[in-house]
């Protein structure tokens, strides 16, 4: 039931939905060229996705390894320009993590990624932004159980995240 080629196409994909993310400058504002680019990556990778979902449903651990269905994971992640879709893989991520198809971590941070793009609470506190400069995870439903939330997920604790994401972009 493994497709190699779906498997290398999917990784292909995410490798340049990375390589576009990661040229962004970390200071001032992102060139005109490199959003293009990065909206046509995303557009590109989505259209694609709609096109494996459609045929495959979720593309799981047995179609396409754990490695592949984490790639088709981060371009879920990334089609905030079309949140019908984005719903929909939401909805078809969580029953493959019931099936043991798909990792809940990245269901936990599909999940945040919905809720904050219908601007409501995020639940495992994966979501940042910098509103006035200041970089801070956005607002996180019901806080006193996160660190609950994100182990149930199998995430570490959120101060180590919150470490982590300061580090790296703060």
């Amino acid at each position: 039931m493994f497709d190699a080629g779906l498997h290398d196409e999917l990784l292909r994909r995410m490798q340049s939905d990375q390589e576009v993310r990661l040229s962004l400058p970390k200071d001032g504002p992102v060139p005109d060229d490199l959003m293009e680019k990065w909206r046509s990556v995303d557009d590109d990778n989505t259209t694609y996705l709609k096109q494996v979902v459609d045929e495959y449903g979720w593309p799981g651990h047995d179609l396409v390894g754990e490695e592949g269905a984490h790639a088709a994971w981060l371009l879920a992640q990334h089609a905030d320009h079309d949140p019908d879709f984005q719903r929909r893989c939401l909805a078809l991520l969580r029953d493959a993590v019931d099936r043991g198809q798909a990792a809940p971590g990245d269901l936990a941070y599909l999940v945040d990624r919905v809720r904050v793009n219908e601007e409501r609470p995020q639940v495992y506190g994966t979501q940042y932004h910098a509103p006035d400069g200041v970089f801070q995870p956005r607002p996180i439903e019901d806080r006193e159980r996160l660190d609950e939330r994100r182990a149930g997920a199998g995430l570490g604790p959120h101060a180590d995240y919150d470490s982590s994401m300061r580090q790296q972009y703060g």
